[in-house]
């Protein structure tokens, strides 16, 4: 059975219809049939804009989020390389209970801060590093 169809009236440019002229002219081509399929791939394409505008905000969302917490992954990663790096190649032990060691913990401390920032500010990271490669105030002998 044929599909039930409803006639339309329809007012085009006359460029616009000396070209579909022109189409429906070839063997097998009808105006209705070319209208009908360009009127259907438009429609198409709109329902994709909108679906790309109902999902795309979210996904927009999702991806700076996504970014933060990759961001947040290195700082972390940053922090962790730094504090092993330093417990191991520059922290000499110290005694417990001495206010003198305390208070060069601090400094210790808050220079390892200074130095995460500084790493994650110029985009160098320490776990990149090699072994062999003297850091910034060890000496090379």
């Amino acid at each position: 059975m044929r599909a039930r169809r409803i006639r339309h009236q329809l007012f085009l440019s006359e460029d616009l219809s000396e070209r579909l002229e022109a189409l429906a002219a070839k063997p097998g081509a009808s105006k209705s049939s070319i209208l009908a399929d360009a009127l259907t791939a438009w429609l198409n394409r709109r329902g994709a804009s909108a679906l790309e505008d109902r999902f795309g905000r979210r996904l927009d969302r999702l991806s700076l989020a996504l970014g933060r917490v990759e961001r947040d992954g290195h700082v972390l990663l940053e922090s962790l390389a730094l504090f092993i790096r330093y417990e191991l190649m520059i922290n000499a032990p110290l005694p417990e209970g001495d206010k003198a060691a305390r208070a060069v913990g601090r400094d210790r401390f808050n220079a390892f801060v200074a130095r995460v920032g500084e790493a994650l500010a110029s985009g160098h990271r320490t776990f990149e590093y090699s072994a062999d490669e003297p850091d910034e105030g060890e000496d090379e002998s």
